[in-house]
């Protein structure tokens, strides 16, 4: 696959309809569709230019990054921060696995690397004129703790519903808060106009040869500690940690395999590789809000497409379950995006067969919500296959109850709901049900056929978004009388005046005859509303896009046609 030097778009230069480099650009409004990855894609170094390089820009050279790494002076504020053995689950899958602390950093993630090795190369006159950066995240506490370090002054900006742990964590660092608008394309759009009003200078979170440099200084550190290394796992969000990271280990040892692993909903890298240069995915999942990108960097996708060896997919279910890991080894909690990696790695392994090998992966950060964590104890023995969902339907009659758990055997039981059926024989009961599972998708499917075989009608809910993040909290059943309805899953900002905005824009004009809100204590909620008579109904689908919630259609869904639908 040929490799296309092409001219790094920052936030100050990207150009018209593109969006804009940014941490936390899961908002932004694109109108460019995403390209679903194909097959045949290939890494490596050694390809040519391609026709998309802009004329007199040359693409800085693996050795050159690798002296910028080399010289970085990060640990002014930095730490050196260990590589640890994770013994237990080393023995789980058979492979000597390590994890790079960068929890352990002064801001609780890698970002100080690249936020400081940026700003350490102002100039007397930059440094004057102050720096100013648009984040609710991670990059937002590194740029405001080297500020304090290199006496430069820092203005965040930050959405107005930012919560206040995130807005007290950069003012402890010494950045100035100036919160504005009500997402973050609005916060950004005023930083921007910070820069060129009053010329203060942009620090992008990775679009940078200065910030990838920095942040390599952790691939530097994983060498120092384990040359050895067979295979280093390193999350993408917008590049910088990956390119980095891969530059600098394959400079050092090109035996060593640097695999990038994105979350499946947010792989702005897969669909980067695809098209042969960077585009902008139509919505992101913000359950890993610190790799939620919609597109991914010009100058991160050229050095990630020439020094990655591979690129991998996870579920939220799998980064759920390398959250527990890393707490069952070393009592950290990690924020979704900073295990990333780990899932990464057990997935890869799994499907490779690996075994016998050191594995590394990068804890990349844990500044996380702590009321999200309910969400994830709850997905996580999903997502290592240890809990199986089903739907079932047993007769009403005297002992059906006892005859059916009688073919769970001494299986654990995690979840049970139930409500009388019709005694009339018509309408069987339909129970909801959680198994703990020791033999993972295997048993599953075998507690699945030993039901069908004893006669129940059952459907395995395990994949089905909906029933694990709706249908098992809800209450109501099925209708009493017949509806047509068509029902939507929402991502609704957790904000105030969210759900006043739905029901404007939705709740006047049509009726809505099922909704379902969950708090995960993260920056959006989940919502499940069905509304009559919609199918169809091009008013109905130009409101929803007035909405601007993603929407979608979850009519269809297993749970949802079990447990909720109208007969």
């Amino acid at each position: 696959m040929s490799h296309e030097a092409s001219r790094p778009v920052s936030e100050e230069n990207a150009p018209a309809g593109q969006v804009p480099n940014t941490e936390e650009n899961a908002g932004t409004e694109t109108t460019a569709a995403a390209t679903t990855a194909g097959a045949g894609t290939t890494f490596g170094a050694g390809a040519t230019a391609g026709a998309d390089s802009t004329a007199g820009t040359e693409a800085i050279s693996g050795a050159e990054y690798l002296k910028k790494i080399v010289s970085a002076p990060v640990y002014r504020v930095a730490t050196n921060t260990p590589l640890e053995n994770m013994e237990t689950l080393s023995k789980r899958i058979g492979n000597e696995v390590l994890v790079k602390r960068e929890d352990l950093q002064p801001v609780h993630s890698f970002k100080i690397r690249g936020a400081f090795n940026r700003m350490s190369q102002l100039t007397d006159d930059e440094r004057a004129r102050g720096v100013v950066a648009a984040s609710a995240g991670n990059h937002a506490q590194g740029v405001a703790l080297s500020g304090t370090e290199l006496g430069v002054r820092t203005v965040i900006v930050m959405p107005e519903v930012t919560p206040s742990i995130k807005i007290d964590a950069v003012r402890s660092f010494g950045g100035e808060v100036l919160l504005h608008g009500a997402n973050f394309d609005e916060a950004k759009a005023k930083a921007m106009e910070l820069s060129e009003v009053e010329g203060m200078v942009w620090v992008a979170p990775f679009d940078d040869e200065a910030v990838i440099a920095g942040q390599g200084t952790a691939g530097l550190e994983i060498f120092q500690s384990r040359p050895d290394v067979d295979r280093v796992f390193v999350q993408v969000g917008g590049g910088g940690l990956a390119a980095g990271i891969s530059v600098l280990l394959k400079e050092l040892d090109p035996n060593i395999q640097v695999i990038g692993v994105e979350p499946e909903e947010s792989a702005c890298l897969t669909h980067a590789l695809a098209a042969g240069h960077p585009v902008a995915l139509d919505h992101v999942s913000l359950f890993a809000e610190g790799v939620a990108v919609k597109q991914i960097g010009s100058e991160t996708f050229r050095v990630c497409r020439e020094y990655l060896d591979d690129v991998i997919t996870v579920s939220s279910d799998e980064i759920s379950a390398a959250i527990k890991d890393i707490f069952d080894d070393t009592r950290a909690i990690a924020e979704p995006a900073g295990a990333v990696a780990l899932a990464g790695l057990k997935r890869y392994a799994a499907d490779h067969q690996v075994e016998g090998e050191t594995l590394a992966h990068v804890l990349s950060g844990a500044n996380v919500n702590f009321h999200s964590l309910r969400y994830v104890s709850e997905r996580a023995e999903i997502g290592e296959g240890g809990e199986g969902i089903f739907g079932v339907s047993i007769p009403e009659r005297e002992g059906a109850f006892l005859e059916f758990c009688k073919i769970l055997g001494h299986r654990a039981v995690t979840e049970f709901s139930y409500r009388v059926g019709q005694r009339d024989g018509e309408k069987p009961a339909r129970i909801f049900v959680g198994v703990k599972l020791k033999n993972g998708e295997d048993e599953r499917k075998a507690i699945a056929e030993d039901l069908r075989e004893a006669g129940y009608g059952v459907v395995d809910l395990s994949d089905d978004d909906v029933a694990k993040e709706h249908v098992r909290y809800m209450i109501g059943g099925t209708p009493g009388q017949h509806v047509d309805e068509t029902a939507y899953s929402f991502e609704f900002p957790e904000n105030p005046g969210a759900l006043l905005h739905f029901l404007e824009v939705l709740g006047t004009r049509w009726n809505i005859t099922g909704f379902h809100y969950r708090s995960f204590g993260m920056d959006h909620g989940r919502v499940l509303a069905a509304f009559e008579d919609v199918s169809g109904d091009a008013e109905f689908q130009e409101h929803l896009q007035q909405l601007g919630y993603h929407a979608t259609d979850v009519t269809d869904s297993p749970a949802y046609d079990f447990f909720i639908s109208a007969e």
